[in-house]
C-alpha cells in the first residue's frame, strides 16, 4: 500500500513498519548480506517493503544514528564500511566487558541463571558442529549476554549487548577466517567459563574472560596483510 500517506495511518502501526525496516536491514548489515560499501536505494526498499517512502526514511535516520549507513555529499546513502583502522578502541572496551561481566556473573549470579547459560552454550556447540556461522555469532553473543545478566550490573550488560552487535560485523570475518574449520577450543573456553562461574572464582573467571577475548581480537588482527588490507574477500 505504498501510496498510502504514512501520517494518516495510525501512529503505532506506521511505528511498526519503520521498525520492520529497521530490523531487517540492521540485521542484513551486521550480517555482511549488505556488503560495506553499497548503495542504499530509498526508492527500491520502498518497492520491496511495499510501503512509502516516509517510513523507510525513518528507517534509515536510525540506521544513520547506529553508524551502520551514511549520508554522501551527493545525499545518496550507502552501507557504512568497517573503521579497521580504530579497531583498537573497540577491542579495549570489547576486552574489559568479557573480563567484568564474566568476573561479576561469578561474583553475583544465581542458580536459576546457570540454566539459560549453560543452554546457550549448548546451542553455540551444535551451531560449531553444524558449521553455521551466523548462528555461531548468536549463540555467543546470548551466551555471553546471560553471563553479563547473571552480573547484576544492567549498565554493563547494556554497554556489552551493543559492543557484542557492533562487533558482529567483525565475528562474521573472524568466524570466515577459519574456513570452516572452527576449533573445539570456543567450546572448551566457555564450559570453562561456566564452570569457574558456577565455583564462585572471580579470579579464575576474570582470567578466563581476558583470554577468550584476546584470542579474537588476535584472529581478527590475523586478518590483515603488511598493507593493512584483510586477506579474505567479502
Amino acid at each position: 500500500m505504498s501510496n498510502i500517506d504514512p501520517s494518516s495511518l495510525p501512529e503505532r502501526k506506521r511505528g511498526s513498519g519503520v521498525k520492520m525496516v529497521y530490523d531487517l536491514l540492521r540485521d542484513e548489515i551486521l550480517d555482511l548480506k549488505l556488503a560495506p560499501g553499497s548503495p542504499i536505494d530509498e526508492v527500491q526498499l520502498a518497492e520491496r517493503f511495499k510501503m512509502s517512502r516516509t517510513p523507510i526514511r525513518e528507517a534509515l535516520v536510525r540506521l544513520v544514528g547506529d553508524g551502520l549507513i551514511e549520508t554522501l555529499p551527493n545525499r545518496s546513502t550507502m552501507v557504512s564500511n568497517i573503521d579497521f583502522l580504530n579497531l583498537s578502541t573497540f577491542f579495549d572496551a570489547l576486552v574489559l566487558m568479557y573480563r567484568v561481566t564474566t568476573r561479576l556473573a561469578a561474583q553475583n549470579h544465581r542458580l536459576e541463571d546457570l540454566p539459560s547459560i549453560r543452554r546457550f552454550h549448548e546451542e553455540y556447540s551444535a551451531a560449531i558442529d553444524a558449521r553455521d556461522t551466523l548462528a555461531m555469532i548468536a549463540t555467543n553473543a546470548a551466551f555471553h549476554a546471560a553471563i553479563a545478566e547473571a552480573g547484576r550490573n544492567p549498565y554493563f550488560t547494556g554497554l556489552f549487548r551493543r559492543l557484542l552487535d557492533e562487533g558482529r560485523r567483525i565475528l562474521r570475518l573472524y568466524y570466515q577466517s577459519y574456513d570452516e574449520h572452527f576449533p573445539q577450543q570456543f567450546v572448551d573456553e566457555h564450559a570453562e567459563i561456566i564452570a569457574a562461574i558456577e565455583a564462585r572464582d572471580v579470579e579464575k573467571a576474570d582470567r578466563l574472560g581476558k583470554i577468550h577475548a584476546e584470542q579474537i581480537v588476535a584472529q581478527v588482527q590475523k586478518l590483515f596483510s603488511r598493507n593493512g588490507k584483510l586477506d579474505i574477500a567479502l
